[in-house]
């Protein structure tokens, strides 16, 4: 089973960020902008929280807010889990269920190194399995 920090490798640590101060429609519009679906609240350099669409649609829209006179810090889930890169992925899908997340930053030495979604976990566990399968297939036919 592959660990975080082999996602990361491969995915890259980036890490998108927006002040907790900052609008929610500027979060969304990073969102849109950097193709994902959740961005870390950070203030002077440190985790505050996560922001997501989720948090958004049921947060702003559902209750007839403004995207723009709603500040982040509003709506943002406050309660920070996060993972090791030493964690398996198995580990992380378990944690994000039980907690009801779709992305679970990654925490090292009280750094965050990276983010994960339940889609790149999805991704792995696919990869994985079917390498798996075609090493199977290898061995049925004695190519191995």
């Amino acid at each position: 089973m592959q660990r975080v920090c082999e996602i990361l490798d491969r995915k890259g640590s980036h890490i998108y960020s927006i002040d907790p101060e900052d609008s929610v429609y500027n979060a969304i519009a990073m969102m849109a902008d950097k193709e994902v679906g959740a961005l870390l609240v950070m203030r002077d350099n440190r985790p505050v929280g996560i922001i997501s669409e989720r948090d958004y649609t049921r947060n702003v829209i559902l209750k007839d807010k403004s995207s723009k006179a709603t500040r982040v810090e509003e709506i943002m889930t406050s309660e920070l889990i996060t993972v090791s890169s030493h964690k398996h992925v198995d580990e992380c899908v378990s944690l994000m269920k039980e907690h009801h997340i779709r992305h679970l930053p990654v925490s090292d030495n009280g750094e965050i190194t990276g983010v994960l979604s339940l889609r790149d976990l999805f991704s792995a566990i696919i990869d994985e399995q079917a390498h798996a399968i075609e090493d199977l297939q290898h061995y049925v036919r004695g190519e191995v």
